[in-house]
C-alpha cells in the first residue's frame, strides 16, 4: 500500500516528539506506515530511525524504526525556543510532502504543527497551512468544487469555517452568498467522497445570537443566511438552518447532522474542543491530495519534556489513511 507522510512542522516544537509516539502506538500496523520528512539527526536523539531514500522504502522500514526521508536543517535546534533560521526547512518539508502526493508516492500527508509568526518573519505570505496547501496544488485539477476549506473533527462532531484566523470584528465583512455558497457544496462533496456518506445533512450556524431573532438582534440570518439556504436546497444541498449556534452542539443536536457549517473560528473551535479536547483533527477539503492534522499547535512551552500526548496526532493519521481510502473506492465525480 502506498505510504503517508508527515511534515515534521517547527522542529523547536512538540513536532519531533508527538510524530516518534505516534509512530511507538501505530508501528505494528502496517496499513499505517508512515515517513517523517524532517531531519534525521534530530529525530534520532528521540528513538529509532530509519533514513530512507524514497516512499517507496517506508513501507519496509516502518515495524522496526521510524522512517525519514532526510532533509537535514542547517542551524541547530533549541528545544522550546522557536527559530526564524529553521523557517525555510519548515516550509520546504510540507512543500515535498505535497509534490510527493501529487506524483503518487504518498496517498494522503498529515502536518505536524508550524509557527506563523516564525514563517512570517522570514517572509511567508499565507495565514496557515491550509492556505499554502491551496496554493501549492492551485495548477493540478481537481473534480469538484474548490476549497481549501478547513474541517475539524472530533468524535461526532464536524463543523467548517466560512472564516478563519481574522479579528472577530473583521468577520461581518469577510462573510458573503458566495463564500458560504461554495463552503456548503465543498463540505456536501467531501462528506460524500472523502467520509462514504451518501446523504450528507448539513445546518449552518447563524451569525447573531439566537439567530437574529426575527430581526431585533441583526439582519444577517434574513437579508443573507436565509435566502442561501434556500437557494442550496433548490441545488440538492441538505442543508437546514440558520439556527441559533447556541442550539446546535449538544448531543442530540449532533445525531441530525454530518456537519455544521460555522461562520467564525470560536463559533465551531469551542464545541469541538469542549467535547474533545485532545483528540481533534484538522482535514482540509476540497484539494486534489488528502491532508490532516492535529487540532492544536506546536507547543513550545512544553516541548522536551516528554509529557505531549500524541493522541490528536494519531487520529490524524487514522483519519488520513480512511479518507484516502474511500477516495480510491468512490467516483471522483459526486
Amino acid at each position: 500500500m502506498t505510504p503517508l507522510v508527515i511534515s515534521l512542522g517547527d522542529p523547536c516544537g512538540t513536532g519531533p516528539e508527538l510524530v516518534h509516539k505516534a509512530w511507538q502506538a501505530l508501528r505494528h500496523r502496517p496499513e499505517l506506515a508512515f515517513g517523517m520528512i524532517g531531519d534525521a539527526a534530530l529525530l534520532e536523539t528521540l528513538g529509532s530511525v530509519a533514513k530512507v531514500r524514497d516512499a517507496r522504502d517506508i513501507a519496509g522500514a516502518f515495524a522496526d524504526a521510524l522512517p525519514v526521508l532526510d532533509h537535514p536543517l542547517t542551524a541547530p535546534v533549541v528545544t522550546g525556543q522557536p527559530d526564524p533560521a529553521h523557517a525555510p526547512h519548515t516550509v520546504d518539508w510540507i512543500r515535498t510532502g505535497v509534490d510527493l502526493c501529487l506524483s503518487g508516492q504518498a496517498r494522503a500527508l498529515i502536518t505536524a504543527p508550524i509557527a506563523k509568526s516564525v514563517l512570517y518573519a522570514t517572509g511567508f505570505g499565507f495565514p496557515g497551512h491550509t492556505e499554502y496547501l491551496g496554493d501549492l496544488t492551485a495548477a493540478t485539477p481537481y473534480d469538484g468544487t474548490r476549497g481549501p476549506v478547513m474541517m475539524l473533527a472530533a468524535k461526532d462532531l464536524r463543523v467548517v469555517l466560512a472564516t478563519i484566523h481574522i479579528p472577530l470584528s473583521e468577520v461581518k465583512t469577510h462573510l458573503s452568498a458566495q463564500i458560504i455558497h461554495d463552503l456548503a457544496h465543498v463540505t456536501h462533496e467531501a462528506l460524500i467522497r472523502d467520509f462514504g456518506i451518501t446523504h450528507p445533512r448539513l445546518v449552518l450556524a447563524g451569525l447573531n445570537p439566537h439567530a437574529g431573532e426575527d430581526g431585533t438582534i441583526g439582519r444577517e440570518e434574513i437579508e443573507l443566511l436565509q435566502p442561501l439556504v434556500n437557494r442550496l436546497q433548490n441545488e440538492s444541498v441538505d442543508i437546514k438552518g440558520p439556527f441559533p449556534a447556541d442550539t446546535l452542539f449538544h448531543e442530540e443536536a449532533r445525531a441530525t447532522y454530518d456537519a455544521a457549517l460555522c461562520l467564525y473560528h470560536d463559533q465551531g473551535l469551542i464545541p469541538l474542543k469542549t467535547l474533545d479536547f485532545w483528540g481533534g483533527v484538522n482535514i482540509t477539503l476540497g484539494l486534489p491530495i488528502v491532508r490532516t492534522s492535529p487540532d492544536h499547535g506546536t507547543g513550545f512551552g512544553i516541548a522536551g519534556q516528554g509529557i505531549a500526548r500524541a493522541d490528536s496526532l494519531i487520529n490524524a493519521i487514522e483519519a488520513a489513511h480512511q479518507i484516502s481510502l474511500n477516495r480510491e473506492r468512490i467516483p471522483k465525480s459526486v
